[in-house]
């Protein structure tokens, strides 16, 4: 049955069609109808305009058009603007559940876009916030739910509403759309500034939540930069959901940088937040915070995780903080926890790293116990660590059980056996070691051969020596410089015999040395006498192009100084010609004649001085000049002698020999000259303080003397024998002026000075060479030879 019903005074107000419709009547005459509406609420709308009055008069029809029922109905309902129906005579509120439901309706149809906003606007109610946020609860289309809150937000009744953004974030984070989470988060901040951030506080932290768990971290950060810089507060939970992608994606300081916040914030850690803060800041180096936040999770009642316990003793170790790590290893053991290998290794190898091997020998045997079996790299740790500390036995015990369970000794761990029995003088137990170290067939290192070669060096086994060198250079090492080393114990410590033979398996096996090795062995040749074997070095030295400097050719003229023996002499000679020195074709031209040399003597002896480098050679000048004095006083050319003083002087080899203090004090200084350049210098020192006194007139208060306590008896013995005024003391000669005015005045004494040799030849020296001049063996001496000054005197 249709019903319809017709306005007598207006026919274009159109109530409504109904289907199905039963009417009855009350006991007062009135019809009551029962109108099905779709929507349904527990509370009204906003008020829409007065609907008190009836303002039409309806007719109700049936199908023949016959009327039913008329009376004063309703006006028409203006949508947006009332917040009821008329039903009859009865106004009809909106109920919530009927807004939401029709929300919801149209939303799902439309989903978006401007038909979807129209058909919004055309509601016959006026929604508010709960309608959305109950359709947004009721919606599982993110887009349709962003797009409803996009609508409600252009409404003149839109109001910022935590629960409703809360509801928004979760549904868009349940379709993992973080970039709609993000838009809405800036309209969040835009909102929270008209109306304040404390009232969105907990949409702003569901926000950064969601993001940090979808590890979404720089998104993370920069709103919850923006959340500090609106003045929000931010919750335990955000801080930790922070910290927590920060140190799973590595950025342990990011981390930190939060944890900073939250302190200031007066927040704490949750317990998956300690697990992970205090490892990451113990990895990082910063230890003390690492064990304050430890410290502050017991007091807080957290239980530490085993994760915590091992990063702190390896971390602890590794810093050298030892007593640390061992508190927390045995309070680890106090919670229940059982160490692991890994632990063990890292507890072990700090305190062998700190030299502590005590300590680490007891972990070691702690870990044996707790049934771990050490590996590969922990023995050898152990074993060199005990062997490189002197602890052989039991670095021995160790290498000993690392071969029983099976592992093969890494060559740096022979080596470090190796070296160290060698250092301590075990060649047994070294060349055992090494025996099985090739037998192995590990390869052993260079320091390994060098400290074997210098064992079997200094306990003398040349032969041994040999074999292991040619193993070594099979091996594809470059020998030279090993071999030399050897050559060099051989000649420090005097082994000439075994370095003249070492040097000759050198050769035979085609090794080569340098000229500083055969330079020194050269002069141990020539300090023990062997001579004979000497020339040969001397010569290999100067056909490899190395230059006999002024210092070894004067130590071998001093060598033949000290000689007593003829046949020595010869050879000595030689090794002087040997030299190719300038200074061997000076000694030869200064004994000869004049009339071979073209020139007198002084001028012969300026002229090869005028040739000396001497700010470089001004040191070793000084000790030809002492050696070469000594000899020709032996020799007894005392000449000659004097020339070469007279010139050392002239090129200021000795500047603070002679002082002049003007008329109070003369003064000669012979402490630092050998016995014959200070019997030279004494000689012709006085002869020019004579000369002075005598034809110039100039008499000194005092006249000094300084020897020193070696060479005042020898220049005591000269002067006495012509009764110098001179008296001795500690270690001055020293005599009045006018006293030694006197003196001078004697014949004997102006003889003695002048110094004039006699003319024969067999006085002079006792053999004339062609080469080079030699002397009789009783005449080498060095205490002065009295009879050359004085035997014509007296």
């Amino acid at each position: 049955m249709l019903l319809f019903y017709r306005n007598l005074k207006h026919t274009r107000n159109l109530v409504g069609i109904y289907r199905n419709y039963h009417p009855f009547r009350n006991t007062s005459g009135s019809c009551n109808f029962n109108v099905k509406g779709p929507y349904f609420s527990s509370r009204y709308c906003c008020s829409g305009k007065n609907s008190d009055e009836w303002t039409e008069d309806v007719e109700y029809l049936d199908e023949s058009g016959s009327v039913i029922y008329s009376g004063k109905g309703i006006r028409s309902v203006e949508p947006g603007l009332d917040d009821h129906v008329m039903v009859g005579g009865l106004k009809k509120p909106i109920l919530n559940a009927s807004a939401v439901a029709k929300l919801v309706e149209i939303v799902k149809r439309w989903r978006w876009g401007p038909e979807m906003e129209t058909q919004l606007d055309k509601l016959q109610f006026i929604p508010n916030m709960t309608h959305i946020m109950q359709a947004l609860k009721v919606m599982e289309d993110s887009d349709a739910s962003l797009s409803l809150f996009r609508w409600a937000k252009r409404q003149p009744w839109y109001k910022p509403n935590d629960a409703c953004y809360i509801t928004l974030f979760d549904k868009l984070n349940q379709s993992r759309d973080f970039d709609g989470i993000q838009s809405v988060f800036d309209d969040m901040v835009l909102d929270s500034g008209e109306n304040g951030a404390s009232s969105l506080f907990n949409a702003y932290n569901r926000v950064i939540q969601y993001l940090a768990k979808a590890e979404k971290f720089e998104v993370a950060f920069c709103c919850f930069k923006k959340i500090q810089e609106s003045g929000c507060i931010v919750d335990t939970g955000t801080y930790n959901s922070l910290i927590t992608v920060f140190l799973n994606n590595g950025l342990p300081y990011k981390a930190f940088e939060i944890y900073e916040n939250m302190e200031k914030a007066g927040c704490s850690l949750d317990a998956s937040s300690y697990e992970l803060m205090i490892p990451s800041l113990a990895k990082s180096g910063r230890l003390d915070a690492a064990f304050k936040l430890f410290q502050q999770m017991k007091v807080n009642n957290f239980r530490p995780g085993f994760g915590i316990f091992a990063s702190l003793v390896d971390s602890m170790g590794k810093a050298g903080r030892l007593d640390t790590s061992l508190k927390v290893y045995t309070e680890m053991q106090c919670f229940g926890f059982r160490p692991s290998a890994t632990m063990f290794v890292s507890l072990i190898e700090s305190f062998v790293k700190a030299g502590k091997l005590e300590t680490a020998l007891r972990l070691w045997d702690e870990m044996k116990k707790s049934g771990f079996r050490p590996n590969y790299g922990l023995y050898t740790m152990i074993v060199e660590s005990h062997a490189k500390s002197g602890k052989l036995d039991v670095a021995m015990s160790v290498f000993s059980d690392m071969e029983k369970a099976g592992f093969l000794p890494t060559p740096s761990t022979y080596s470090s056996l190796l070296e160290m029995h060698a250092a301590s003088g075990q060649v047994d137990a070294a060349m055992k070691l090494y025996n099985s170290m090739t037998n192995a067939g590990l390869r052993p290192g260079l320091s390994t051969y060098t400290a074997l070669l210098t064992l079997l060096a200094k306990k003398k086994l040349l032969d041994v020596s040999a074999k292991i060198l040619l193993e070594m250079k099979a091996m594809g090492y470059s020998v030279d410089v090993n071999a030399s080393d050897v050559l060099m114990v051989y000649i420090k410590d005097g082994s000439v015999d075994l370095a003249l033979r070492w040097l000759r398996f050198m050769g035979s096996s085609a090794i080569r040395t340098n000229n500083f090795i055969i330079r020194q062995l050269f002069e141990s040749c020539m300090k023990n006498g062997v001579y004979e074997q000497a020339k040969p070095l001397l010569e290999t030295y100067v056909n490899s192009a190395a230059k006999v400097d002024l210092i070894l050719y004067t130590s071998i003229l001093a060598h033949l100084i000290r000689c007593q023996d003829e046949n020595n002499e010869r050879h000595l000679m030689s090794i002087l010609s040997a030299t190719r020195h300038k200074a061997h074709t000076f000694m030869c031209g200064l004994f000869t004649g004049p009339e071979q040399r073209k020139q007198p003597v002084l001028t012969f002896v300026r002229e090869f001085f005028q040739g000396i480098d001497y700010e470089l050679e001004e040191g070793a000048s000084r000790y030809f000049v002492n050696v070469l004095l000594n000899y020709l006083v032996l020799m007894g050319q005392i000449n000659r002698a004097r020339c070469v003083w007279k010139v050392a002087y002239e090129n200021k080899l000795f500047p603070k020999a002679i002082v002049f203090d003007q008329h109070i004090a003369w003064s000669l200084d012979v402490r630092n000259l050998s016995v014959g350049a200070a019997l030279i210098a004494v000689v012709h020192t006085l002869h020019r303080f004579r000369k002075r006194m005598l034809y110039y007139g100039v008499v000194p208060r005092r006249i000094k003397l300084v020897t020193g306590p070696t060479l005042k008896i020898v220049v005591a013995q000269m002067l006495s024998s012509v009764e110098s005024p001179f008296e001795v003391s500690k270690v001055v000669l020293r005599a009045p002026g006018d006293a030694v005015l006197d003196w001078f005045k004697k014949p004997i004494v102006q003889q003695f000075l002048l110094n004039e040799i006699p003319s024969r030849s067999d006085i002079l020296m006792h053999k004339l060479n062609i080469l080079f001049p030699t002397s009789a063996p009783e005449i080498r001496s060095l205490s002065p030879p009295k009879p050359i000054f004085a035997g014509k005197a007296m």
